[in-house]
């Protein structure tokens, strides 16, 4: 009975984000319109910060530079992707309190964490058809530029995403949670939207700032999570600039710089631990999340 509960209200939820044409047109056009103001802004910024860390009279095919530059960009359009885009299609728990819709469910037999579930489960299937298509536009534009992928790279770029918007999700839903009024969702998906970029390392590599800064965001998850994608994203081109006779302490310097490798107080994080990292922050906030659903109530 539960399941069949929970399916129903997945079901419904989803059947209202995508009949909301403004929500769902808000949430598809955003990856596309970062894309394009990556590619517009911040190419020439990574394709400068690239030449300058490379040896003086050091020249590099621009096929493998545009590719350098094309998997830092679509590493960071996906690490901002699906976190904000979560966001936006979480709407709808707080819609349905201002509309007072969540209390005519609260008054059916419907428990709070399963009706907390399905909000979630719904969030999470929109959002992670919205990313994987913009998974698939950037690697077109990958394909246009410099194509360096693999068969596994493209497979553990899926996962990271899927992983990444599992918790972007979560996140999402903790905090709207407490929000009850449209106006608190246009200031928290504002904030989010500007902010969350700088902070997990997708607009800047965090190898720019200082050491304090770095050490407070080593200790975000979403700092992994941005680091994940850009290693399967660039991987291919570092193995490319390996088999042209680049020395392997350029381009680990490259890695250093762009947070393909990250440090915890000057200890390396490897892929697994990040996997590690990102994986138990998706399964602590789920237990927060379903908690604060069955203890918290909210008038």
């Amino acid at each position: 009975m539960k399941v069949n509960t929970l399916m129903a209200l997945v079901k419904r939820n989803g059947k209202l984000f995508f009949k909301d044409k403004g929500l769902f047109f808000t949430s598809m056009v955003t990856p596309l319109i970062l894309l394009v103001l990556y590619v517009t802004f911040l190419g020439n910024v990574y394709r400068d910060s690239f030449e300058s860390s490379l040896e003086e009279g050091v020249t590099v095919a621009d096929e493998v530079m545009n590719g350098l530059v094309g998997g830092e960009l679509f590493s960071s359009l996906l690490a901002v992707c699906c976190v904000t885009v979560a966001f936006c299609s979480n709407m709808l728990m707080v819609q349905d309190k201002v509309s007072g819709a969540r209390s005519d469910l609260t008054i059916a037999p419907v428990r709070m964490p399963v009706l907390a579930l399905s909000y979630y489960i719904a969030s999470f299937l929109s959002t992670l058809a919205i990313c994987f298509a913009a998974t698939a536009a950037g690697m077109i534009y990958l394909y246009n530029v410099g194509w360096y992928l693999s068969a596994s790279d493209i497979l553990f770029i899926l996962a990271d995403v899927f992983l990444l918007v599992m918790f972007g999700t979560l996140l999402s839903s903790i905090v709207n949670f407490f929000l009850s009024s449209q106006g608190q969702i246009s200031a928290v998906g504002t904030i989010i939207s500007a902010g969350y970029g700088f902070i997990c390392g997708a607009y800047m590599p965090i190898s720019n700032f200082g050491d304090g800064l770095q050490k407070a965001l080593s200790f975000l998850p979403g700092t992994y999570g941005t680091s994940l994608i850009r290693n399967h994203t660039m991987q291919g081109v570092f193995e490319e600039m390996s088999q042209i006779g680049f020395p392997a302490e350029v381009i680990e310097g490259i890695r250093d710089g762009v947070d393909c490798n990250l440090y915890f107080y000057g200890d390396k994080v490897g892929i697994s631990s990040m996997y590690l990292i990102l994986g138990g922050t998706v399964a602590v906030l789920m237990g927060i999340y379903l908690l604060m659903n069955r203890f918290i109530r909210r008038k």
